[in-house]
């Protein structure tokens, strides 16, 4: 049996709002219907978004799923642990788009079949201890945070089941450390910090996906960190030493004589930190001075005779 994930048979993330879940389903079930797709498998497609969203839709059966998902792979295979059991009521309604058996046996097989009732059959009597699922989330900091390190205070609203087996929200504030060197796309496992456990079984973790807040001119890419530096003409033709920041501090950046606009420079170790260190790539852009004044005129008349050049030649014009 193959394991699905149901979050990318609907194209959202594992944080997505119950809105967003809603959304999507909207969407891709206009598209899959069967009474008017063109698409291939459609109706293949249409049963498969019903059953995700029978799971998603439903915060309960949402929080179980996630349970068993954390760290699997659409498509790998799988068999529900031994100790898995589901023993949340359907409310009674059915199910959307389809007769449960309808469903895969990757859904009987956490869900079991619902009987006329709407109200599951259990697939075993077990009443030990239930760990907790794991929660994910993003935390947004700034890149000077990412270079240097820290601490961020975070607020969090999560859905945790209580001791009754009800979904009920709860926010908690955390004092995240935040590694020197991080970079976006990394996760920070909060052991502990996810899901309460049932019945005595332990806590979930909590993953803090890291995401960047835009900078003024700075750009992370990996480990590396883009600018894009203005010159003046003077600077690039004779190649001077112009001061550069980076996330470290203002350096002296000695450009080559005759650079050109688009043209890339690196200061190596100038990146994020890391073994090894990401570099800075420096990104001319020169600009020219405004001819406002009737002796800058003059001097611009003087540059174009004594520094004659077409910078269309290459175009035959």
């Amino acid at each position: 049996m193959e394991f699905k994930d149901y979050y990318k048979i609907m194209g959202v993330s594992r944080d997505a709002s119950q809105e967003d879940i809603k959304r999507a389903y909207r969407k891709l079930a206009r598209k899959y219907h069967p009474d008017v797709s063109k698409e291939r498998n459609a109706e293949e497609r249409f049963k498969e978004l019903g059953e995700a969203y029978e799971v998603l839709k439903d915060p309960e059966k949402r929080a179980a799923y996630d349970q068993i998902a954390a760290g699997r792979q659409h498509g790998e295979r799988f068999t529900p642990p031994p100790d898995w059991a589901f023993d949340f009521d359907f409310g009674g309604g059915g199910f959307t788009g389809s007769d449960a058996s309808g469903f895969s046996d990757f859904f009987d097989s956490l869900f079991g079949r619902a009987t006329r009732g709407g109200r599951r059959e259990p697939r075993s009597g077990w009443t030990g201890p239930l760990s907790g699922q794991d929660q994910y989330a993003n935390i947004y900091i700034s890149l000077d945070e990412a270079f240097s390190g820290g601490t961020q205070t975070v607020t969090l609203a999560s859905p945790e089941i209580d001791a009754k087996g009800r979904v009920v929200n709860k926010t908690r504030t955390l004092n995240v450390k935040i590694p020197k060197g991080v970079k976006e796309g990394q996760r920070i496992r909060l052991s502990g910090q996810g899901g309460s456990g049932r019945l005595g079984g332990t806590a979930g973790d909590l993953y803090l996906e890291i995401r960047f807040k835009p900078h003024p001119f700075f750009r992370a890419e990996g480990a590396d960190i883009s600018l894009e530096l203005p010159v003046t003409p003077w600077e690039a033709a004779l190649g001077l030493s112009v001061p550069t920041p980076t996330l470290g501090g203002k350096v002296e950046l000695k450009l080559p004589p005759n650079s050109q606009s688009g043209q890339r420079l690196r200061l190596k170790g100038r990146g994020l930190p890391g073994n090894p260190p990401g570099d800075q790539i420096v990104t001319l852009r020169i600009v020219t001075p405004d001819a406002t004044t009737v002796e800058a005129k003059a001097l611009y008349r003087k540059m174009a005779e004594v520094i004659p050049m077409n910078p269309r030649a290459h175009m035959g014009v």
